[in-house]
């Protein structure tokens, strides 16, 4: 399971060391992929189907969102394996939708990772902060 927010150094080469204890629930080989509201997505690539599959509902038919949601997310999926230092580089496309600066942040989502520029997650966590109270009860109303 991930779990935390730790912050990394993207190299001018969009080079990254992954953060040790995801390094080792993540296994040898990974998905990086784009992800919503401008970030990107990391898993295992043993998990990569599961959270396709998340994505997709129950839906037995391939619907326009889904194929939509197949196109977005798999068509920008790479695998990546790390060095002896569990650094990965970025690959450029997915370095310039997220906008990712040097200082990026990793997000820890029990069964995935969300990598952000640090500058954009600093402001997505005060929206959600600030949002939070009205979003559980608003859960809490709704499972009455």
């Amino acid at each position: 399971m991930f779990l935390g927010t730790y912050s990394g150094v993207l190299s001018p080469k969009r080079r990254v060391a992954i953060p040790s204890s995801f390094r080792r629930a993540l296994g040898e080989k990974f998905i990086v992929a784009k992800w919503y509201e401008g970030c990107l997505v990391l898993v295992g690539g043993e998990s990569f189907g599961a959270l396709l599959e998340k994505l997709r509902g129950e839906t037995k038919v391939i619907t326009r969102g889904v194929r939509d949601t197949e196109r977005f997310v798999l068509g920008s999926a790479f695998e990546l394996s790390g060095d002896e230092q569990g650094r990965v580089v970025i690959p450029n496309s997915l370095a310039l939708y997220a906008g990712l600066g040097r200082q990026i942040s990793f997000i820890g989502l029990g069964d995935r990772i969300e990598i952000w520029d640090s500058l954009s997650w600093n402001k997505k966590e005060s929206l959600i902060a600030k949002a939070a109270s009205e979003t559980l009860e608003k859960l809490a109303n709704e499972n009455k």
